[in-house]
């Protein structure tokens, strides 16, 4: 038996389990068994050669940003108004068969933007290039689920399905659950947090699923289930995902402001070129990128090309500023002169922790260089002879 007949005989058996307080323990043992067979899924099988069509392109940019949807919903066409980059559109499913990259230059950054190939109904499973598709979206920073204005709803579903089977989890955070393992002393479980949907005895037949056998655990919150096994499995990506719903002008105004309501959602025409601007606007707040000039000491601040920050890519404090310059910046740096929305007062003397906001001028003073034989501008002793003997007798004085 395949793994993925494993995988729907495990979930056609959790679909005829009753849920309740007797069979709560069960069920866990089920989760766990099928995130296992589905991390094996991902694995690449063996003795299979790197050879073939590339599909994973190069970054570049200060972001990357993924297109996701269905075959025929306008991704091509979206690429092609935002970055200029032609990609094949037409009447037809699957018109883009790879990754075409491009970029938008916006607010002085550059966004790289791929357009994937529609994926399916079982793309978790390897239909239709689903995993290539997949594992680009892992390595971008943001992703746009693009969908049909009139068929959303089942779309929409089955799409995040579909991530959430190989690991994304869209619009969430990791969960404040400490796990470790150890060579010795079995399992240490502790909470701070009163549990409802996991206690101590399920948390341990989750682990001997894994045989693991000695581990440390603290729960911080009220996690689930299925919250303590992607922290075991730790192959998670946490991603935020904007919901772009696309042919807004073939639906109803009441249709149309329904979707715009919805959470992480924006509306768009690709056909009529609506809301395009907004939609930038809306990438450009889930990115969190912080643009950062500098100023060189007693000079005037360069704006033509900001440093480009990011929580997500190093951090936003005036040491990741610092390596972003030069690496061995960090150790010259004496503070920091910081103008603009993150500074109390301009300028404010910083220090390395300082966190960075957008359009923010750092200037970095270093420390001054020491003289060869003192320190500072002082030398800490003289250059006189160290014994009285070779001193040099001064001439007599004039009678």
């Amino acid at each position: 038996m395949g793994i993925i007949e494993r995988i729907k005989e495990i979930e056609a058996e959790m679909a005829r389990t009753q849920k309740n307080k007797a069979t709560e323990y069960h069920l866990g043992q089920l989760k766990a068994k099928i995130a296992k067979l589905r991390t094996q899924l991902l694995e690449p099988p063996k003795g299979a050669s790197g050879g073939g069509e590339g599909f994973e392109v190069t970054k570049y940019g200060h972001g990357r940003v993924a297109l996701i949807g269905f075959p025929s919903v306008g991704k091509s066409t979206l690429l092609t108004m935002l970055t200029g980059t032609h990609s094949e559109a037409a009447s037809y499913e699957f018109t883009t068969l790879t990754c075409i990259p491009g970029v938008i230059h916006y607010n002085d950054t550059k966004i790289q933007l791929l357009d994937l190939p529609g994926i399916i109904e079982g793309a978790s499973e390897g239909k239709g290039r689903g995993r290539q598709v997949i594992a680009v979206a892992k390595s971008s920073d943001l992703v746009l689920m693009v969908l049909d204005a009139s068929k959303s709803e089942g779309h929409r579903q089955i799409l995040t399905k579909e991530l959430e089977a190989v690991g994304l989890r869209l619009n969430k955070q990791p969960p404040q659950i400490y796990f470790k393992k150890k060579k010795t002393g079995g399992i240490s479980f502790n909470t701070t947090a009163p549990l409802t949907h996991i206690d101590e005895k399920l948390c341990y037949q989750i682990l001997h699923e894994y045989k693991i056998h000695n581990a440390e655990v603290l729960f911080r919150e009220n996690a689930t289930v299925d919250d303590f096994i992607d922290v075991i499995e730790g192959n998670r990506k946490y991603i935020k995902c904007v919901y772009v719903y696309n042919k807004i002008d073939v639906v109803g105004i009441d249709d149309v402001d329904r979707l715009a309501r919805q959470p992480n959602s924006i509306v768009i025409s690709c056909n009529l070129k609506l809301n395009l601007d907004r939609l930038l606007a809306r990438m450009w707040d889930e990115m969190g990128l912080v643009r950062v000039y500098s100023k060189p000491q007693g000079q005037q601040p360069d704006f033509d090309e900001p440093f480009v920050l990011s929580s997500d890519r190093g951090g936003c404090t005036v040491e990741d500023f610092c390596n972003h310059v030069h690496r061995t910046l960090v150790k010259d740096m004496k503070y920091a002169l910081v103008w603009g929305t993150s500074a109390r007062h301009n300028p404010q003397n910083c220090g390395l922790s300082q966190h960075l906001e957008d359009e923010d001028v750092v200037q970095i003073v270093k420390k001054k260089e020491r003289d060869e034989g003192g320190r500072g501008r002082f030398k800490s002793h003289s250059n006189a002879p160290a014994r009285i003997a070779d001193r040099e007798k001064k001439a007599p004085l004039k009678q």
